[in-house]
């Protein structure tokens, strides 16, 4: 297991790069702690993948550095970093056995034959694949494959780290869920770290500890599940995290009162409208996810009026969409909530509403 450093790394596909969109990877700092589970977040195009090859040494970053526990390995190659890889699409060979395929890795290095019976027994029972060991993979289905290229990547009990590149991807979804918490159980038995690359938050929920968001060859949040459902650190993070995503409103301060446009809203704390009165940027957001909006069908104190386009009943909850002036938000309410229809009366409670200037959070001090 390995302390993974990435110090003032970038990377471009370009021979002269010029400014930031010319980056793949702009310029960052991170660590990936020792025996964590880690997943690495956001949409296709983000720098997830170029990301984790440079981790891995598929690709050598433009700038920067990649350290394995305090030791530059840059102009290292993959089978030096003692790294293991699972990708998109299953890793195995055809003619051999499950067995076979397992013991591969522990063989490649030297492993003693009863050392490797030990191993594969014990992957292959945490994978379920048992039963299949004595298979030629090619007889495989496309799930049993990919769990066998998963088992190749944890039989070695020696790796710095495994590291996942959508591994999901050809799955079943019916059988996605047991694995995700199979991977879950297998990090907790072996302590090994792992980063996980996906564009599903439910993945990234599902396995991680800790999560980091992308968005534009950047790290704009790292942090637990919970922490980027509840304060969002950037923009993007509430937009991708939560469904719907979170509510953004441009907002200013007119004598006194928090305006959105030419709408008055929910009365406000005296810090919010004292920071936003003070911002010298043109770019300054309240944000509030849908769960946490207080809606009632009767005006009461702090609460404004709004329009309801539509009530989606989705059983155990319905999804309004409201009109605030010119905006549209999202609301969540639980089953046997109030759900009413044309019109509506909505609170934003004081302890929900993050404040965001050039799409960055700015700490409150009821956080």
């Amino acid at each position: 297991m390995a302390e993974i450093t990435l110090k003032s790394l970038a990377h471009s596909y370009l021979q002269t790069p010029d400014g930031d969109q010319d980056y793949a990877i702009r310029e960052m700092d991170h660590v990936w702690h020792q025996g964590g589970a880690y997943a690495l977040l956001g949409p296709s195009g983000c720098g997830k993948s170029t990301l984790l090859n440079i981790i891995s040494g598929l690709l050598e970053p433009s700038r920067g550095d990649v350290l394995f526990d305090g030791e530059v390995v840059n102009a290292l190659p993959p089978e030096q970093r003692n790294i293991a890889q699972v990708f998109q699409f299953p890793v195995v060979y055809d003619t051999m056995t499950v067995y076979d395929n397992l013991a591969f890795p522990l063989r490649n290095v030297g492993t003693s034959e009863e050392r490797v019976r030990e191993r594969v027994s014990e992957v292959a029972d945490v994978l379920e694949l048992s039963g299949q060991l004595k298979r030629k993979a090619k007889n495989l289905t496309a799930d049993e494959k990919q769990k066998v290229s998963m088992g190749r990547g944890l039989v070695r009990d020696d790796v710095s780290a495994i590291l996942f590149d959508e591994p999901l991807t050809v799955i079943d979804p019916q059988l996605k869920w047991k694995l995700r918490r199979k991977l879950k159980e297998i990090h907790q038995r072996f302590g090994i770290t792992m980063i996980y690359v996906t564009h599903d938050q439910l993945e990234a929920s599902t396995f991680a500890d800790k999560i980091a968001v992308m968005y534009e060859g950047q790290v704009v949040q790292f942090g637990t599940p919970r922490e980027l459902f509840e304060q969002p650190g950037h923009t993007f993070v509430g937009y991708f995290i939560g469904s719907p995503g979170m509510n953004f409103l441009d907002v200013h301060v007119s004598d006194g009162t928090l305006y959105s446009g030419r709408t008055a809203l929910p009365s406000s704390s005296d810090r919010l409208l004292e920071r936003v009165a003070n911002c010298r940027s043109d770019n300054v957001k309240i944000g509030i996810r849908p769960e946490f909006i207080e809606v009632s069908a009767v005006p009461g104190g702090g609460s404004v009026e709004v329009d309801v386009d539509d009530v989606q009943d989705l059983g155990t909850y319905s999804i309004l969409s409201l009109r605030l002036g010119e905006w549209p938000l999202k609301a969540r309410v639980e089953e046997g909530g109030v759900t009413p229809h044309d019109k509506a009366y909505i609170g934003f409670p004081e302890r929900w509403v993050g404040l965001y200037v050039d799409d960055y959070r700015v700490e409150m001090d009821h956080e």
